[in-house]
């Protein structure tokens, strides 16, 4: 990819930052978002207002894709289309953040359970991000050309949405884009951004298996086949798979995250049911991965006498998150320009998984996805200084929210940026 240099060729386009009284407007609907989080395929009133803002700038706007997916096309002339992506969907955590804003939400999550909701992941920044780029833009049809698609995407926390959205016709029904961008607040300090090129995330497999015993009265084991223990002993057993299958060189994430058996302390259950996530980068060592975790459990059910072989379904399934070289530069390089060098980190393969990437693969054009600080500089100074950046909420946990400034404006602001290395007169070419 090169930067034509014909004697038509005009400056690239330069658009204004956020203005103090749109981040005042953005900030508000953050917090209101981020105080009414809804699960996964269930973002009906998020999506609502995405549509109502992308309605308001002019946008064509279709809603109901794969369910409460929303995208707004906004064309200015010829040029390139350049696709924008925020994730919708909240986590079924409780929030301990103590803000005032915290979400007090509860509902019923994909397993019919009741559940706390909560934005620990920070989509309701993702959503007010591109929110403020699409007000930019609209405002600015003179500083650019080109087509924006922004997607507002439900489903990401499942790895539902991206394929809701593509098995909708997502690929026949809009613009083919010339790239696809997005972005994710993450635990480093506001202000600054994290970018890689090839793979930037890792795939992830999440998987629901259940293990058969034989009930029996506490007071009576040798009457049982006890789950329990079976389940016990694979746990244990499947830490093995990273510290003794996957070599040095090699990375990769074993982790169970449900264990669920019986519901009286003088009853031994029929069955146990476990829920594992696992994360690799190489599609030699996700299989050699999923490979041994089945083995060892249907190995412990064997062993344990088990009526019948575990039972296996599938939960979820990313596909690793890999960067195109050349588009990553290009967006590196007017971040750079933009941001100050200093402000940008080249940053390492991360264990977060993403369904992101699926869009460019169902287009076949190049995928750019960075990072954007969400923790305050101050803390994040003090931690790193002591060696204790682990210790920093992060993502995914109950304690997670990113300070909103100067977070808001950061991520407003790199969007933009990066859309423009297309959306300009100054075209990227193959």
């Amino acid at each position: 990819m090169i930067v034509d240099s014909d004697s038509n060729s005009l400056p690239q386009a330069v658009l204004p930052v956020p203005s103090d009284q749109l981040l005042f407007e953005l900030e508000e609907i953050y917090k209101d978002i981020h105080a009414n989080p809804e699960l996964s395929m269930q973002e009906y009133r998020t999506a609502g207002i995405a549509a109502a803002w992308l309605k308001q700038h002019g946008f064509e706007t279709t809603e109901k894709v794969g369910g409460t997916g929303v995208v707004g096309l906004l064309r200015n002339g010829e040029g390139s289309t350049v696709m924008l992506r925020a994730d919708m969907d909240a986590l079924p955590i409780k929030e301990n953040t103590g803000l005032p804003y915290a979400s007090q939400a509860t509902g019923t999550d994909r397993f019919d359970q009741p559940a706390s909701i909560a934005h620990s992941c920070g989509h309701d920044m993702h959503v007010v991000w591109l929110m403020g780029a699409i007000r930019i833009l609209a405002e600015n049809r003179g500083a650019w050309r080109g087509t924006v698609m922004a997607v507002f995407q439900p489903g990401e926390e499942t790895a539902q949405g991206a394929r809701a959205m593509i098995a909708d016709g997502m690929v026949t029904r809009f613009p083919k884009p010339d790239v696809t961008l997005a972005q994710h607040v993450m635990p480093l300090s506001a202000g600054e951004i994290g970018w890689r090129t090839g793979t930037m995330l890792s795939a992830g497999d999440s998987w629901e298996v259940t293990l058969f015993g034989r009930g029996a009265h506490g007071s009576m084991p040798q009457k049982s086949v006890d789950p329990v223990i079976m389940a016990a002993a694979a746990v244990m057993r499947l830490q093995t798979v990273v510290s003794r299958e996957v070599a040095m060189t090699d990375s990769a994430v074993v982790t169970v995250g449900t264990l669920r058996a019986g519901v009286s302390e003088n009853v031994i259950p029929d069955h146990a049911m476990l829920r594992l996530n696992i994360r690799t980068f190489k599609d030699q060592v996700r299989s050699r991965v999923l490979e041994a975790v089945k083995r060892i459990l249907e190995a412990e059910a064997a062993a344990s006498g088990a009526p019948k072989p575990p039972a296996f379904s599938v939960l979820s399934e990313y596909p690793v998150t890999r960067n195109d070289e050349a588009a990553t530069r290009a967006v590196i390089v007017a971040l750079e320009e933009h941001f100050g060098a200093s402000r940008l980190h080249e940053v390492p393969p991360a264990t977060a998984s993403e369904d992101f990437g699926l869009f460019g693969a169902a287009w076949d054009v190049p995928v750019v996805f960075w990072m954007v600080g969400g923790i305050d500089p101050a803390k994040y100074a003090a931690a790193e200084k002591i060696g204790k950046l682990d210790e920093l909420p992060a993502n995914h946990a109950p304690d997670f929210a990113p300070v909103i400034h100067p977070t808001l404006r950061t991520g407003v602001e790199a969007m933009l940026t990066a859309a423009t290395v297309w959306l300009a007169p100054k075209r990227l070419k193959s």
